[in-house]
């Protein structure tokens, strides 16, 4: 049997399982050429607004792209990616089971098993994910670079935007939980090229209707002069950007102040300057944490996990962050620590964030004392934080 026939014999079934409702999933593999990084693709029923149509995963090593198409586009996509992209097909039905394997020389096997599923699961249904940021007709996206011209977001910047949107739905949660006053003011310290900046004010201006001043801190004055440029373009005239460092840029009040991956001790000084600023939000994702690592030198059962290297590095981290958490707990802050996004710059993905409660008596004794009995457990020598606030 040629390869043709098999190919078509296997597209009969198909198109007959589809019709006849007992198509359950295809899947493509063994790539032909193999420096694509294209994996796998799955193919499953799904069941939008618009209609039945098949939904196609694009297994990729570090990411998943979906991507849906009517019945007759998706069949010429698959004989041409069986074409030019793999050599093996696996189609699943409630019938039986096909499985074809083409050779680099045109033949090929064609096989047929009993049904591995019996009944095919309810289609999916449209699952629209909530976007917090639009990309149409946004300027400042387009202006960074994420978004085209026709305010399509760009393929090699879908992380970004995701990161984006994941950020702002962070930010209505804790903002939705805090007390701001009316014209409150946000300092974003080490704003870099002001993605989640611009976001943070689109957001909190025009889809929360909140009148805020947010001020973007960076040392990089050629960043700095590029996103006023851009707020100028976008109209956002209560956001501006200054040159300057987390520990001594001149910032104006801050009832919010958000540092994300600031390195090492610069986390320390962004919560410091928070505190001290009796901001009522302080946001942080910290990124390295050098100082803890260094200054630790356990001498109970704890030295044989930090023997290893890959381990005393991520419990320098939990204990960095452990600390900084309970710095802000003493200082009246109810904090919370939980997961973020990691970006290209960094893999670190903990956020820490203080929102803070009123009518509490600070430093709380009993939070300096945990302070104190992880630091002797440790038999760490200082904690940048707690240096700062001379604790």
């Amino acid at each position: 049997m040629s390869s043709l026939s098999d190919i078509d014999l296997l597209f009969k079934v198909l198109n007959e399982s589809i019709s006849a409702s007992k198509f359950i999933k295809l899947t493509l593999s063994d790539r032909r050429d193999k420096s694509n990084n294209l994996k796998n693709v799955f193919v499953k029923p799904v069941i939008l607004k618009s209609g039945f149509m098949l939904s196609f995963v694009y297994r990729h090593p570090t990411k998943d792209i979906t991507k849906n198409y009517e019945t007759g586009e998706a069949i010429v996509l698959l004989k041409d990616m069986l074409d030019k992209g793999f050599y093996k097909a696996d189609l699943f039905t409630t019938g039986n089971d096909l499985h074809l394997t083409l050779a680099k020389n045109g033949k090929s096997i064609l096989t047929q098993t009993s049904a591995a599923i019996l009944q095919v699961p309810a289609p999916e249904h449209d699952k629209t994910k909530k976007r917090y940021i639009k990309p149409g007709h946004n300027i400042y996206l387009r202006e960074l670079g994420v978004t085209s011209a026709e305010g399509l977001v760009k393929s090699d910047k879908q992380d970004k935007f995701r990161q984006i949107n994941k950020y702002v739905e962070i930010v209505e949660g804790v903002v939705s939980g805090a007390a701001l006053p009316s014209g409150f003011q946000v300092v974003d310290m080490g704003s870099g090229k002001g993605y989640l900046t611009f976001a943070l004010y689109d957001y909190l201006t025009n889809t929360l209707q909140l009148s805020p001043h947010v001020t973007g801190v960076e040392m990089r004055k050629e960043l700095v002069d590029s996103c006023n440029q851009i707020a100028g373009k976008a109209g956002y005239s209560a956001l501006n950007f200054i040159a300057g460092s987390i520990e001594n840029a001149e910032i104006p009040k801050a009832d919010m102040l958000i540092a994300l991956h600031a390195c090492d001790i610069a986390t320390d000084q962004a919560i410091y300057r928070g505190i001290m600023a009796g901001a009522k939000i302080i946001m942080c994702a910290p990124c390295c944490h050098k100082q803890v690592r260094k200054s630790m030198k356990p001498v109970n059962e704890i030295k044989a996990i930090t023997r290893f290297g890959i381990l005393e590095e991520r419990q320098a981290e939990i204990l960095t962050d452990a600390i900084r958490a309970l710095v802000l707990e003493a200082f009246g802050y109810k904090t919370k620590v939980f997961e973020f996004i990691s970006t290209e710059h960094t893999p670190k993905n903990v956020m820490i964030v203080g929102v803070k409660a009123e009518g509490e008596v600070v430093p709380k004794k009993d939070a300096l004392q945990k302070i104190k009995s992880l630091k002797a457990l440790f038999n760490l020598e200082y904690h940048q934080l707690e240096r700062l606030l001379n604790l």
